[in-house]
């Protein structure tokens, strides 16, 4: 047996060994944590490419779909000045073309994200998505409900396109700040003041 190959060589050689180990091992946790951060890094570029890719999306319909908008609200008063009960099948005929033209001008805008804002007779304003256009006494309305819809609003993707125009029930004399729309049909705050709905959004 040569001396190199002698136990007390092994061991003088054992530390050494050791620190290479350890240094290895060392050098692999780095790896993994930098192949980690890659891989995260990665994740985060892929999902802000795809929001960003559902931005541009939603501001290249937008300007189109807001410009559509007009004709919608003309089909809407062509639908409401329509005649309810008339004998004359061209005018039938019409009155149907003109709903069914709605109908598919609306499956368009819901298909691209576009939707209607109509709250119903009794909701809860939202400035969020309503413009009080004026106030009215409400009889069978809450103070701060809608009363009427004046004007359908639209949303795309989540993002307000329009505000729907609405009426709302007015805010009653002699509120408490606990209950600032009373429990009655008056249209005056308690400074006297007619009651203005907050539209801002």
């Amino acid at each position: 047996m040569s001396e190199q190959d002698s136990p007390a060589s092994w061991e003088a050689d054992g530390p050494s060994v050791d620190a290479e180990v350890e240094a290895l091992q060392a050098e692999v946790r780095a790896l993994k944590e930098q192949v980690l951060r890659y891989a995260a890094d990665a994740e985060n570029t892929k999902r802000r490419a795809e929001r960003e890719m559902n931005d541009a999306r939603a501001y290249a319909i937008q300007k189109f779909g807001r410009d559509l908008l007009g004709a919608a609200d003309n089909l809407d008063r062509a639908m409401m000045a329509a005649p309810a009960d008339n004998g004359d099948p061209a005018v039938k005929n019409y009155v149907i073309g003109v709903e069914m033209t709605a109908k598919e001008l609306l499956g368009a805008f819901e298909k691209n994200g576009l939707k209607k804002v109509e709250p119903a007779k009794g909701e809860k304003f939202d400035p969020h998505k309503h413009q009080a256009v004026m106030e009215q006494p409400g009889t069978d309305v809450e103070p701060g409900g809608v009363i009427q819809v004046l004007q359908a609003g639209y949303e795309l993707l989540g993002r307000l396109l329009r505000p729907a125009m609405v009426v709302v029930a007015a805010k009653v004399a002699g509120a408490s700040p606990a209950n600032p729309y009373g429990g009655g049909t008056g249209g005056e705050t308690p400074d006297g003041e007619g009651g203005a709905v907050d539209t801002r959004a």
